[in-house]
């Protein structure tokens, strides 16, 4: 039996899934939430879209998806990948009222507060985001590809993280991906697992 319910790898093969966060964005720099609003990537986030190139070159892989945002659908062209398809399901968290405001605006009217926990008012459940995380790694394990590359957003990628590895969203809490840097879920035997974070 598979923890919450998501295919393990005795049923589906053992496909592993990459995640890229997409570049820089002005908003990814002043630390604003970004979600569904379409922001292009900086001249910075563009080059760190070509060196991430360069960290994913060599890996086959079968099945490229992106977020139909620019700045994931950029990173995805710049680091090599101009056919990406489009993957409804990894945009960004809808962050509602909290959408542009930086967090730490937030903490200064309410210091006790980690959108972890809290969430974000008028936006998207966090389950929800859950689920959508749920629909890729079904289709990535279901796939029968050996890598499949996931070109996406900060806290979607960590939401697809943790669901990857059968755990709460909310403990999408731990893992820190910065602009433009990869990773490789996979497998230590039979059980999900982290192959290498922040490439």
């Amino acid at each position: 039996m598979h923890s919450m319910g998501l295919p393990g790898a005795e049923d589906y093969g053992f496909t592993r899934l990459w995640l890229l966060r997409h570049g820089e964005t002005e908003w990814s720099r002043s630390g604003q939430y970004t979600g569904l609003t379409d922001l292009p990537l900086t001249t910075e986030g563009e080059e760190q879209a070509r060196q991430a190139g360069k960290t994913l070159d060599g890996v086959e892989f079968g099945l490229v998806l992106t977020s139909p945002l620019q700045r994931a659908r950029r990173t995805a062209e710049l680091a090599g990948f101009p056919d990406a398809e489009l993957e409804p399901n990894a945009v960004e968290w809808d962050y509602g009222d909290y959408e542009g405001v930086r967090s730490a605006d937030v903490r200064k009217q309410n210091p006790g507060y980690l959108i972890w926990n809290d969430g974000v008012p008028n936006g998207e459940l966090l389950t929800h985001v859950g689920d959508r995380a749920d629909r890729i790694v079904e289709r990535v394990r279901t796939s029968g590809h050996e890598n499949v590359l996931v070109v996406a957003h900060g806290h979607f990628c960590r939401i697809l993280a943790a669901r990857w590895l059968g755990l709460p969203a909310t403990e999408g809490r731990h893992f820190i991906l910065g602009t433009a840097k990869a990773c490789r879920l996979g497998w230590d035997k039979r059980t999900p697992a982290i192959e290498a974070w922040g490439l």
